[in-house]
């Protein structure tokens, strides 16, 4: 049994949830509590009545990331995976953001719901992993699940430590223009926490971190002379777009009858410009707040928003305008509004409407948009005139200088915070781009680290460094293929069982591009009048020693495949594994003659495979497709090998 005055830090670090290990840091254990007796128990509350109520922890990290939506959670994956120590802090109880179940809004992106026909669009990277899995371990489409998988996809990252309903309310600052450390809080647990880190990254779409540190932001929109842009208002202003809450509703066998509460708002008829197509999901433009202040009136708007919420199902269900809602019945409604604007930071280029509409290739790009350029009418539902306009564009290029502070110099930002007009902001809000974005900052965050860098300074002298990464880790930046020299696959003679006739060589998957972009499919494709098993080979002009293999295979980026609650966009898409995707397939290390197999995989739907084994010599490697999840052909897009 322990003594009183064995109750050290470790203790109170331990019960809340962190880890401590010799090096100050390490990944916390979920669930980890004092253990001891009664006795243990009582000694700690009494030393808590010595410090205070609230117990207070110092962590130092790498990289410190305040903001759990999907920009958050694919930074925190991205920098982990490149070696980084990762704190990650998020204020609610459940990872996800606007795609939680919280808000439960589907996330889309560059793809546009899947009606972009002139090249394979929607994102990759972690984003894809994390659609891939859903598709196939979700068939129910739940929102909770969803929640979990967000869970389980950072716990299983080692170097990341999750802080739930944690809070960031400032930082210490170690100059002017840097940050120092986060400070945070948990009223859960009543423990405070101090975390330091030489790289921060605000994913939390108000820009709290950023804001209290002094970063130089920007709220609502610009005068139209600013920066030329035909789509802004004559003036400057503070408008932004409004905030949502969605509800669900369930069909059942008999007549349900709604009745409203006196506060739900009284809609005389059907509402202009607004369709009501089916009930099982809810209405984006159930939209309010772009003229109030989104942070300060945040709670005033979620008022209304509930009061129009039940309004529109009052006028379903009891108008009499809706007869076939009689067996319906009201499921769920958002707890909180799902946010679409607040601040936006100032980075050392701010993206506007022109570049969107060019389709602008940046040299320093680091990840990619194309969803429409989408602006709300700022009255939202109180108003009769359309809810938005939507000015469609190609795709382009969102430049590091975008993610990072102009002032201060250790802070990096993605999802709908970074440095873009208002305008601008209409297409990079979106939650596929913000996911990417997220990728490239928490890369970034990490190379910064290994550098001992700022961003502004990886950006200059190492940006090629920072795309062949992010290839490497299979986002997409338009124009950048894989030059990576560490590569021997790039090097080699490829040959197949069989070639497509067209587009689809085998030498296509060393050809530095792991996406169809426009008409060059840039994969080998198996003949489909050939019988399973197809492979591909690569042979190497001498011998090298290999340890590890990357394989990228088709998943169908040409289609939408989104987690959504609405019927009508699940109806267009292929929920499971995608039919293109290899299923079942072995990879060989080939030494002269021999063959020997390091890898076999069966029931796989996922689209990069990294295989890594015991360094052999190699003369070549070859890969055999067994089986796809449907297709009569192989089909794979990039194969990569390493020492």
């Amino acid at each position: 049994m322990k003594k009183k005055d064995d109750v050290k830090r470790r203790d109170f670090l331990m019960a809340a949830g962190i880890g401590v290990s010799t090096a100050g840091f390490s990944r916390h254990s979920l669930g980890a509590s004092i253990e001891g007796s009664v006795e243990n128990s009582s000694m700690v509350t009494s030393e808590l009545a010595k410090k205070g109520i609230i117990a207070h922890h110092e962590i130092h990290t790498d990289v410190v990331i305040v903001g759990g939506g999907m920009s958050g959670v694919c930074a925190a994956i991205a920098a982990a995976r490149n070696g980084s120590n990762v704190v990650l802090i998020q204020d609610r109880s459940v990872l996800g953001g606007n795609a939680s179940s919280e808000v439960r809004m589907h996330i889309v992106g560059a793809d546009h719901h899947g009606n972009r026909s002139d090249t394979d669009s929607r994102e990759s990277g972690i984003l894809e992993e994390l659609r891939l899995e859903t598709a196939v371990r979700n068939p129910q489409r739940s929102a909770c699940l969803f929640d979990l998988q967000l869970l389980e996809w950072i716990r299983n990252e080692e170097k990341v430590t999750l802080l739930l309903n944690t809070h960031c309310y400032g930082v210490k600052m170690k100059s002017n223009n840097q940050i120092a450390a986060v400070c945070a809080s948990r009223h859960s647990t009543e423990d405070d926490f101090l975390i330091y880190a030489p790289l921060f990254i605000d994913c939390s779409g108000d820009g709290r971190l950023g804001a209290e540190a002094g970063a130089e932001f920007r709220v609502g929109r610009e005068g139209r002379g600013e920066y030329g842009e035909s789509m802004a208002p004559p003036q400057a202003d503070r408008i932004t777009l409004g905030s949502s809450i969605l509800i669900m509703a369930r069909k059942y066998d008999r007549p349900v009858p709604f009745i409203a509460p006196y506060w739900a708002h009284k809609f005389d008829g059907p509402l202009p410009h607004r369709g009501i197509g089916s009930y099982e999901y809810g209405f984006w433009w159930n939209e309010w707040g772009g003229e109030l202040d989104t942070i300060k009136d945040n709670e005033a708007i979620r008022d209304e928003l509930l009061s129009t919420a039940l309004g529109i199902w009052d006028l379903i269900k009891n108008s009499g305008h809706y007869k076939d809602s009689e067996n319906w019945a009201l499921e769920w409604i958002g707890p909180i509004p799902g946010k679409r604007e607040s601040r936006r930071f100032v980075g050392d280029y701010v993206l506007k409407e022109q570049d969107c509409k060019n389709g602008e290739v940046f040299e320093d790009g680091a990840a990619f948009g194309g969803w429409p350029l989408d602006l709300h009418h700022p009255k939202g539902i109180h108003t009769d005139e359309p809810p938005f306009i939507s000015v469609k564009t190609p795709m382009y290029n969102i430049p590091l200088r975008c993610l990072y502070s102009k002032n201060i110099s250790n802070l990096l930002f993605a999802g709908r915070n970074i440095s873009a007009s208002h305008v601008a902001f209409g297409s990079t809000r979106v939650m596929g781009t913000c996911s990417v974005m997220g990728q490239a900052a928490g890369t970034a965050a990490a190379l910064c680290v290994k550098h001992k860098c700022t961003p502004r300074a990886l950006g200059k002298d190492s940006i090629k460094e920072l795309q062949q990464r992010l290839l490497k880790d299979d986002a997409y930046i338009i124009g950048a293929v894989n030059d990576d020299p560490d590569d021997h696959a790039r090097r080699a003679y490829v040959h197949a069982s069989s070639d497509m006739p067209g587009w689809y060589r085998a030498d296509s998957v060393i050809n530095g591009v792991a996406r169809g972009v426009s008409k060059r499919k840039n994969g080998w494709v198996s003949n489909p009048e050939n019988v399973f098993p197809h492979w591909i080979e690569l042979n190497f002009a001498e011998e090298k020693r290999i340890r590890e293999i990357y394989v990228t295979f088709d998943t169908g980026l040409n289609r939408q495949l989104t987690l959504t609650h609405s019927d009508g966009n699940h109806r267009h898409q292929i929920w499971g594994p995608q039919p293109e995707t290899v299923r079942d397939y072995e990879i060989q290390v080939l030494h002269g003659e021999s063959a020997e197999t390091v890898a076999r995989v069966e029931g796989n739907y996922q689209r990069r495979r990294i295989h890594t084994f015991d360094a052999r010599s190699a003369t070549g490697i070859r890969l055999i497709v067994h089986s796809t999840n449907g297709s009569k052909e192989a089909r794979i897009f990039e194969i990569r090998a390493y020492s």
